[in-house]
């Protein structure tokens, strides 16, 4: 049973504010949460119902240090930040990025994002680099909290294997040494490049695009060739179009 502080405690993770003053995130999901298990992820604790605790009985006794709670349903709907609540929610400290060291990423590819506002696109955009087996994504400070719940649940699990990095574009860029791929309207074709073994590739808001800070900090300028008549792409699409044809 939950005391009435635990419970404040859970839902208050749901605000960015007390996340960073905790240095502690909330997972949901009966797939996620098994899938953080398994990889290692520092779970603190799991709170589910004894019948997804039943069926992963064996993953948790692998699993050394994690608390786990049984709770029922009702109490599940009141500590979910999703309208639809899962069967298991997991509570995790928040990973402490190592800062980057100019030339460390030599021989990486990374996705660097400006000023992504909607937590799904930037959990799509997660899952999108650990498709194409980017392991760092470096976001601008103004980009959606990487850890609010809607964002982890985007993610299907993929918060796991990409590493979160929060840093000025434009300083990034300047201290990575590294080439870098500006997503514009108005850039070189990207079926134009050949594959990429290293190198950054950057996407802007949702409707603002870039920065032309940034845009003149980068290297080269792309463009994903319009066919129709669509004014822009969605910023997922896009990266997921881009690491597409410049990854494989």
């Amino acid at each position: 049973m939950l005391s009435k502080a635990q419970i404040k405690y859970i839902q208050s993770l749901q605000h960015k504010k007390y996340r960073q003053k905790s240095g502690q995130y909330i997972a949901e999901g009966d797939k996620i949460v098994p899938e953080l298990l398994q990889e290692g992820v520092p779970v603190k604790e799991v709170y589910a119902t004894t019948a997804w605790i039943n069926t992963h009985r064996p993953l948790l006794d692998r699993t050394a240090g994690v608390g786990v709670t049984v709770v029922d349903e009702n109490m599940l709907k009141q500590l979910s930040a999703l309208t639809t609540p899962n069967q298991a929610l997991a509570l995790l400290d928040i990973p402490v990025a190592p800062p980057v060291v100019p030339g460390s990423l030599k021989g990486t590819i990374s996705l660097a994002l400006e000023t992504i506002q909607d937590p799904g696109n930037l959990g799509t955009i997660i899952r999108i680099a650990d498709w194409f087996g980017i392991r760092q994504l470096i976001c601008s400070p103004d980009c959606v909290d990487a850890y609010n719940p809607k964002t982890i649940q985007a993610t299907m699990g993929s918060i796991a294997r990409v590493r979160i990095i929060e840093s000025d574009i434009v300083t990034f860029l300047q201290q990575s040494g590294m080439s870098s791929y500006a997503a514009t309207l108005h850039g070189s074709d990207i079926t134009g490049f050949s594959r990429l073994e290293e190198g950054i590739i950057l996407i802007g808001n949702e409707s603002r695009g870039l920065s032309d800070a940034v845009i003149a900090a980068s290297t080269h300028k792309i463009t994903i060739p319009r066919l129709g008549g669509a004014e822009s792409l969605n910023a997922g699409v896009a990266a997921g179009i881009i690491c597409g044809r410049l990854l494989i």
